[in-house]
């Protein structure tokens, strides 16, 4: 790290605001001395925060983009990253005495906003910047969605899928895509291979097409799993090789490895596997996990990882022609300009804090936390994914959670068994669903 600048502050009144690496990582802001919220194992450190770093709690770290307003109006300083196609610096802020000390392991550009608002504000028009650089033009606007996920988990059927089309049917909700989640494949990287409890993806897409509705699916499609036909007959596929796989972290009961986005044979397999699901009718794709595309380690091609995600991002984006694409468990800022819409923001879930306590994991207050910090990126970058709509009476806090998404939700997706819903349920869904914002989000005051 090389000090950048160094500032003085009101300590009373002083705050930072911290970006993180990707969808889950925590993002807010924190008055001076507020300890910064760190994984609390090895295990969420990997999955959900920038693998390559481990700040500590006392000290304030954003990857690519760190803001302090001193608490003397004498402006917004926002330190970031021009270009995050190749390389991504850490940006460090420590407390001495009445002064933060700013380093980065990068390059970074620190300008000073003046303008009215706070934080937020500075923010936004930061991002109008970055966004323009990028080569945003047009933000698309997001169709909504019934997806499986927090109903059925990775024990959806074909039955569940049968018995929510007829319900979205027969009540005539607003909905556009319906889309299948995690669940449905044998295994991670084998994703034309359905479980026992489906016939086929096909038969699937064509249930919900009969209805008048899209079809669409979840894939982590820079995932292994290393019992998968995939990692068994072309070990060579994986991110640093078959003799040292690169650990993609721990999750589904198991460890991960990751397909190497630079290895033509694995990119042409896995565009092929987007374009077949295309082909059988499926034109909403969201792509999970995919930060496992930017994980360091040996490559075929000697490019940096952020380079090497976003070639393998594009290919993928090319493979499914026109439909919409979300991106998910994704590096926020190295995405900008290949998404339609991005989840800004760890997963909810139906209990309100997480179990263990690591903001980064499921559950209602994550969300919420990181989903207000990201909110500027709205109509910005793209159309915010502040997760779905779980509005079931088994829900804590469902009324807060709802009233999180008719503020800051730019994709609407609701996902709940829908025969499930109560009468409140039933009629906050369908009005949710019903606006599906697109202009840029402005901060205020809350």
């Amino acid at each position: 790290m090389r000090a950048i600048d160094e500032l003085p502050i009101i300590r009373s009144s002083a705050l930072v605001y911290e970006h993180g690496w990707q969808s889950w990582s925590p993002t807010t802001t924190y008055r001076i001395g507020e300890p910064a919220h760190r994984p609390v194992t090895e295990r969420n450190r990997l999955l959900c925060y920038r693998p390559e770093t481990a700040p500590g709690s006392d000290v304030y770290w954003g990857e690519g983009l760190l803001a302090i307003d001193p608490g003397d109006d004498s402006g917004i300083r926002i330190y970031g990253v021009t270009d995050a196609s190749e390389v991504v610096p850490s940006i460090q802020a420590a407390i001495s005495g009445n002064r933060l000390v700013v380093s980065a392991d990068g390059d970074v550009e620190r300008t000073i906003d003046s303008g009215p608002g706070d934080i937020r504000n500075a923010l936004a028009r930061w991002a109008d910047g970055f966004a323009a650089a990028a080569g945003v033009t047009a933000i698309r606007r997001a169709p909504t969605i019934w997806c499986s996920w927090y109903q059925y988990f990775t024990k959806v059927t074909e039955s569940d899928m049968i018995e929510n089309i007829d319900a979205v049917a027969r009540l005539d909700l607003p909905v556009d895509v319906i889309q299948l989640d995690d669940g449905y494949q044998s295994a991670h990287g084998d994703w034309l291979t359905v479980t026992d409890r489906f016939e086929s993806l096909q038969g699937v897409a064509n249930r919900i097409k009969a209805i008048g509705r899209r079809a669409g699916i979840w894939l982590a499609p820079f995932l292994v799993f290393p019992e998968s036909e995939l990692a068994q007959h072309h070990p060579e596929w994986l991110l640093g090789g078959p003799d040292e796989p690169v650990h993609a972290g721990h999750n589904w009961d198991r460890d991960l490895f990751a397909l190497d986005t630079t290895h033509p044979d694995a990119m042409e397999w896995i565009t092929e596997v987007v374009a077949t699901m295309h082909g059988w009718g499926y034109d909403f794709f969201k792509m999970d996990f995919v930060h496992a595309g930017a994980l360091p380690g040996t490559r075929y091609e000697d490019m940096s990882p952020i380079a090497a995600y976003r070639r393998g991002m594009q290919q993928l984006r090319e493979a499914m022609g026109d439909s919409y694409f979300l991106g998910c468990g994704a590096p926020i800022l190295p995405s900008v300009g290949l998404v339609d819409a991005m989840r800004i923001s760890p997963d909810t879930e139906p209990q309100y804090r997480p179990k263990d306590g690591d903001m980064s994991q499921p559950s209602v207050s994550a969300a919420m936390m990181t989903g207000r910090a990201r909110a500027f990126q709205h109509g910005r970058f793209w159309v915010n994914d502040p997760d779905c709509i779980i509005a079931r009476p088994a829900v804590e806090r469902r009324e807060e959670w709802a009233d999180h998404i008719r503020r800051y939700g730019g994709l609407r997706a609701s996902s709940d068994r829908i025969a499930g819903l109560d009468a409140w349920g039933l009629e906050v869904t369908r009005e949710l669903l019903s606006d599906s914002p697109v202009d840029p989000f402005i901060s205020s005051e809350e």
